[in-house]
């Protein structure tokens, strides 16, 4: 009789799902926020979609610096279309079911997707270094097949760090309630449902953070106190504005991206008691603000990019 019991149990398990969550206590409002949402998603793809076009088809764009600009505007696009159908499936359709398997393949996209992001912004504070700190040797530095190699590893990287997490994920019971705290899964979120012991993937998890965005955010820490250094030894102060006026737009970046997430990831582990808006408003800011501002502050700080933007659109 337990055996069979076991048996109904293990069909109730494999058949579950779990439940993503909007924005609590703001059901009348879902039409208004899933027009924000849907517009943000527009100029999201819109705007690295234009990039990307404009650099793949401008041959005076086809330098280290515009070629990371398109690696970062794929990551972007691709986070944008990872977390698209279920967030504007809850908004607009009030849909939040999401299977198991499907749970687990979007939180592997979105995190990868994600160290890829990181890496990338990496190599584009690694660019601005050798620009600034080693300028006559930066076309023989960064030429186009280590550029190639390099955006290899990121993504290599990135897919080899979050591979584990969905695997570690499926040999867990979820014997609690389902409901997730986002309108996506994240692996974070996800294993607090478990009704098994969860610190190897907790470990894991930190581990991987570490690994990517801890080491990366220092080590872009590290380059531009560098940067800082060679640019104020710089006797003219015309130059040294100039030099540092090439990192503003890579700085807005890093901050868009590293704020929230360092903020979402000690709120899953350290915040118990923080509010659930909180949580949730941080993670649509992880999430939906790179993609949205990344092509506008490099379009803005890019007199080049800018004009080669200008001119598609008036042969329009």
């Amino acid at each position: 009789m337990s055996y069979i019991m076991s048996a109904v149990n293990d069909t109730k398990f494999q058949s579950a799902v779990f439940l993503l969550t909007g924005i609590p206590g703001q059901e009348d409002f879902h039409l208004w926020i899933a027009s924000l949402f849907c517009l943000m998603y527009v100029i999201s793809i819109l705007g690295n979609s234009v990039i990307l076009f404009i650099i793949r088809t401008d041959p005076s764009l086809h330098e280290p610096m515009y070629i990371f600009l398109s690696m970062l505007a794929v990551t972007d696009l691709g986070l944008s279309i990872a977390t698209m159908p279920t967030t504007l499936g809850i908004y607009l359709f009030n849909s939040r079911e999401i299977s198991f398997n499907a749970c687990f393949a979007q939180l592997f996209f979105v995190h990868s997707l994600e160290c890829t992001e990181s890496s990338v912004l990496l190599l584009m504070a690694f660019d601005r270094f050798v620009a600034i700190r080693d300028p006559l040797r930066y076309a023989s530095i960064l030429t186009l097949p280590r550029i190639a190699k390099m955006g290899l590893v990121c993504v290599l990287r990135g897919v080899a760090v979050v591979f584990p997490l969905p695997f570690l994920l499926k040999r867990f019971r979820y014997c609690r309630a389902n409901v997730l705290s986002h309108s996506y899964c994240l692996h974070q979120d996800v294993m607090k449902l478990a009704c098994s012991d969860i610190t190897v993937n907790s470990i894991y998890g930190l581990f991987a953070k570490l690994l990517t965005m801890g080491l990366d955010s220092l080590l872009i820490f590290l380059s531009y106190v560098i940067i800082l250094k060679t640019v104020l030894n710089v006797v003219s102060h015309t130059e040294c504005i100039r030099a540092l006026n090439t990192c503003v737009s890579h700085l807005c970046a890093v901050m868009l991206f590293y704020t929230p997430q360092i903020g979402l990831s000690v709120i899953h582990r350290f915040g118990e008691g923080s509010p659930p808006l909180l949580q949730i408003l941080l993670g649509y800011m992880s999430l939906l603000i790179p993609p949205l501002m990344n092509p506008i502050v490099y379009s803005v700080k890019s007199k080049h990019l800018r004009a080669r933007i200008i001119r598609a659109f008036l042969k329009l």
